[in-house]
């Protein structure tokens, strides 16, 4: 059979080599997606994003053992540093989640960022496709550790669980509007320390400054190394896919994020084009040159090479 009718029969080494030819950005795996894109938009895509440290791998690990409890199928995108020597993904989330290999209802993959900026990698999207042909009902993205404007998983993600913890030191530092805003639900994990109730005031107190937002984003407080506070965290996340799909939001945040993968396609395919015409139809290191020496300012080089690609 081919790679695209073992993917659609459930052939997990299949998707295991699509994966690594999304990963190294082989044209395989975009071929397999062509032919078979009329089976996406089944699964339901959460992410979680959070700080370094809050235990996003051990709170996705508990989330998708529930769901699992429930017979739903799991899909998990655990994005890592990258490995400065091999370019691969320093694996610790998935060393947090080594009591799910064993089950046939859940697929792991790392993958590292490789140098991209956003939380993740830049074959994310694609993985997410593929796993969703793949036929699983839910598909978790674990961010790597996000600061303030690493926000690139509201562009991908059905729901964001925002992942805190008391005890950050700065917690205004942590609560940043750039990041804080893209949080669906919020889970203040390690709820068993100090602080938690003062985390959980903030969160609020932040979330009051947005009176605009029809769904106010519900806090829950969990140790997920107990298993404590799991199903009310769970349940409050169906919620808000109850509503994303009751209100048609969800409709219209995929059509959003559809609009803003297919321009950074064209962006990125646009700037392919152009460094590899480089020297055919005009130089851009003889543009370069000319804008460091002053002959020709940096406005006036890019419409020359736009107006270059027009013709």
């Amino acid at each position: 059979m081919s790679l695209q009718e073992r993917l659609v029969s459930g052939d997990v080494r299949a998707l295991a080599r699509l994966m690594t030819y999304a990963e190294n950005d082989y044209p395989e795996a975009t071929r397999v997606i062509k032919e078979l894109y009329d089976k996406t938009g089944g699964a339901y895509v959460i992410g979680i994003t959070g700080p370094p440290g809050a235990g996003k791998s051990t709170l996705t690990d508990k989330l998708t053992k529930a769901l699992r409890a429930r017979g739903k199928t799991v899909g998990i995108i655990a994005v890592d540093p990258t490995s400065p020597f091999t370019g691969g993904a320093i694996l610790g989330d998935r060393i947090r989640m080594q009591d799910l290999f064993t089950d046939q209802g859940v697929f792991i993959r790392s993958m590292g960022t490789r140098g991209h900026l956003g939380g993740l990698s830049r074959a994310t999207q694609t993985a997410v496709r593929l796993l969703d042909i793949f036929g699983k009902d839910y598909i978790f993205i674990e961010t790597v550790g996000v600061g303030q404007s690493e926000v690139d998983i509201v562009k991908t993600a059905d729901s964001v669980v925002m992942v805190l913890m008391p005890g950050l030191g700065d917690d205004i530092q942590a609560i940043k509007a750039g990041i804080m805003e893209i949080g669906d639900v919020f889970a203040i994990n390690k709820a068993d320390l100090d602080g938690a109730d003062r985390t959980k005031i903030e969160i609020e107190m932040m979330l009051d400054l947005n009176e605009n937002r029809e769904w106010r984003p519900p806090i829950s407080k969990v140790v997920a190394v107990d298993n404590s506070g799991i199903d009310d965290l769970l349940e409050r996340i169906q919620n808000h896919r109850y509503y994303l799909e009751s209100s048609g939001e969800l409709v219209s945040r995929r059509l959003r994020n559809t609009k803003q993968e297919l321009v950074s396609l064209i962006r990125d395919r646009v700037v392919e084009f152009i460094l590899e015409e480089s020297g055919e139809r005009f130089s851009v290191d003889r543009l370069v040159e000319s804008i460091a020496s002053k002959d020709m300012d940096i406005y006036t080089a890019a419409e020359e090479i736009l107006r270059k690609i027009k013709k």
